[in-house]
């Protein structure tokens, strides 16, 4: 089991995060505490891998409101809670949740040594506090051992983020840092 906890660079919020690999079972709880808009807010998320870091379940919960969950088969296509398709989510293997900096050491993770050239992906971007869901198209290139460049795709948004040796963030540019 391994903790981690990120600050926003506005200083209004915390994550707070516990990581624990059972077998080929990686499971990920966390809570999130921060403002939106002018409107503060606390969510927690639990997030379940499989051993390859792609993702199977995710259940995202805004304190005193909605409840999202969505069950993935690993290879891109996703269900929601009552079981239906959610073919907008087809080809998008990792979850991205917009007030997590956890969520960028998913890809991180699993693209492993393939982040020597850039790897355009697909995610399932999830907004808190909304819990609106969208596809949105990603890139991530290994700059060297302590850095992975992030790209959102679509925006022209990008952030040289330093990682651990595990490659969960150490540091998100404007955005995140690591405070244990």
């Amino acid at each position: 089991m391994h903790s981690y906890r990120w600050m926003p660079e506005s200083g209004t919020g915390l994550e707070h995060l516990v990581v624990r690999r059972d077998g080929d079972t990686i499971t990920a709880q966390g809570v999130v505490i921060g403002s939106e808009g002018g409107a503060n807010f606390g969510a927690r998320y639990a997030i379940e891998c499989d051993g390859e870091w792609r993702v199977r379940h995710a259940v995202i919960e805004v304190a005193g409101g909605a409840r999202l969950a969505l069950f993935a088969d690993g290879a891109g296509h996703w269900r929601g809670q009552d079981g239906a398709t959610t073919a907008a989510l087809d080809g998008c293997i990792d979850i991205d949740l917009t007030a997590s900096c956890f969520t960028n050491t998913l890809p991180i993770r699993r693209l492993g040594a393939a982040l020597t050239e850039r790897q355009p992906i697909d995610v399932a971007w999830v907004w808190i506090p909304e819990l609106r869901v969208e596809k949105a198209r990603q890139a991530y290139t290994r700059l060297d051992d302590a850095r992975v460049r992030f790209e959102s795709v679509g925006t022209g948004f990008q952030a040289d983020l330093t990682v651990d040796g595990d490659g969960f963030v150490l540091d998100y540019p404007g955005l995140f840092r690591r405070t244990g």
